[in-house]
């Protein structure tokens, strides 16, 4: 038997191409061995150019380098737009697995408080759109590969 959670009749998000989820302070964007092969494969590039170019390796792992754009402000290199504006993802089709399963992560729906704190300070998508059910948000924060029709899709 499984027991309520706080979102247990689900929550809604949309994505606003804000690009909030893509900047803030240095973090990491962790990408798999076959995610860097899809993404090397998207952008016409070998294996090893699309590391040089885009990744870093931090304790054995990789994740997509940041461009500094500010004090203690740092955009993902894929971000593409200008702060204020539409902003969007140049590899959209391509993006990592932690990218696909935003805003459901464990840290942001953890606790209500949590996700309130997101979607009124970062995410304007959250609370807005597409309904979730408690299943589909588990399913998504759980997934292990590219979920069919992540929250950020059109679909």
């Amino acid at each position: 038997m499984e027991l309520p959670v706080w979102y247990e009749k689900g929550l809604s998000f949309t994505c606003t191409q804000c690009g909030n989820c893509c900047t803030g302070p240095s973090g990491f964007v962790w990408i798999s061995d076959e995610e860097v092969t899809r993404l090397a494969e998207h952008l016409g590039l070998s294996r090893e150019v699309t590391v040089r170019k885009y990744c870093r390796t931090i304790n054995g792992k990789l994740s997509l380098k940041e461009r500094k754009v500010g004090f203690g402000k740092y955009d993902c290199i894929f971000l593409t737009g200008e702060p204020g504006g539409k902003r969007g993802c140049g590899i959209y089709e391509a993006r990592p697995l932690q990218c696909r399963t935003w805003p459901f992560w464990p840290e942001n729906i953890d606790s209500e408080k949590a996700w309130d704190r997101l979607s009124h300070k970062t995410c304007p998508g959250m609370n807005s759109g597409k309904r979730y059910t408690r299943r589909q948000i588990e399913r998504i924060r759980d997934a292990a590969d590219w979920p069919k029709n992540p929250p950020t899709s059109a679909g």
